[in-house]
């Protein structure tokens, strides 16, 4: 994703800086969220922002990761703000609301600075990634919040963005809703097509053919539950994907008694990943 042009004849050349962030927008509904329109559109206005979502996913093609690059960010964005719309409908308050007297338009720019910031240290490394993306998105915070409050508001949501960029870590303890829907939703771009290349250009492993078994992700209003994740899978490896990482992400989130997930195999015949499988 860090972008290559083809020229006949010739392997992939690498693009520019310049030409790799050129066609990098980040989409998300913010029609009735005045001050989260502002935001996303202060992200893209942002070319050194981008160049951090493209160095970020440089070191994820280095280290033959899947995906980690805008779209990723794009889509847990999207995903975060739909669990926490579903949840402020069934009378969940956030912590901005609670401990600050803002509103619901404040943490939802809250998620969605967590959510496009969270992974920018892995341009430094993927160790200790989380702890770097603090230190540079916290030199990115004031910038991009500048045109949507005045102190002391902007120096609270920003730290609030802090809490739930470190809260993601496989062993964070999220302490606010917002820092739980940015955990759990970061757990939740697992379908097929996002591991693709990990499955077809590098060995084999758990993690590559659990992920290339899941079809689909859909979140959906519960019964029982405020929210239900729906998993589709085309082979049972996919259970590793649900129960080792899903899980461990929902558990210690603050969100076990609002979620369900549900993982099923609606294939008469389980899809094979691979022929052969050799240590």
């Amino acid at each position: 994703m860090t972008g290559s042009r083809s020229v006949p004849g010739m392997s992939e050349a690498p693009l520019t800086p310049s030409e790799a962030i050129a066609p990098v927008k980040i989409h998300a509904p913010s029609e009735r969220n005045r001050k989260l329109a502002a935001f996303l559109g202060a992200c893209n206005a942002d070319p050194r922002l981008k160049a951090r979502w493209i160095a970020q996913q440089t070191t994820a093609e280095r280290l033959g990761m899947s995906d980690h690059s805008w779209v990723h960010l794009q889509i847990v964005l999207n995903m975060a703000l739909r669990i926490f719309r579903l949840l402020r409908k069934h009378g969940v308050q956030s912590a901005i609301e609670r401990d600050h007297a803002m509103n619901s338009s404040d943490a939802e720019v809250i998620i969605a600075g967590a959510c496009l910031l969270h992974d920018t240290g892995m341009g430094i490394h993927r160790v200790d990634h989380e702890a770097y993306s603090l230190f540079l998105a916290a030199d990115a915070l004031n910038g991009l919040l500048s045109e949507i409050y005045e102190e002391p508001e902007r120096t609270i949501v920003a730290s609030e963005v802090l809490h739930a960029i470190i809260g993601h870590r496989s062993n964070g303890r999220p302490l606010t809703l917002e820092a739980g829907v940015v955990r759990v939703a970061d757990a939740l771009d697992m379908e097929h097509g996002r591991s693709r290349a990990s499955l077809e250009t590098h060995l084999p492993n758990i993690h590559s053919l659990s992920a290339a078994a899941i079809d689909e992700v859909r979140i959906v209003e519960g019964e029982a539950r405020a929210i239900r994740v729906e998993v589709e899978m085309n082979n049972s490896a996919g259970v590793f994907q649900v129960d080792s990482l899903l899980a461990n992400k929902l558990r210690g989130s603050g969100l076990e008694e609002y979620v369900e997930v549900v993982a099923r195999i609606e294939a008469e015949h389980e899809k094979r990943l691979l022929r052969v499988y050799r240590i």
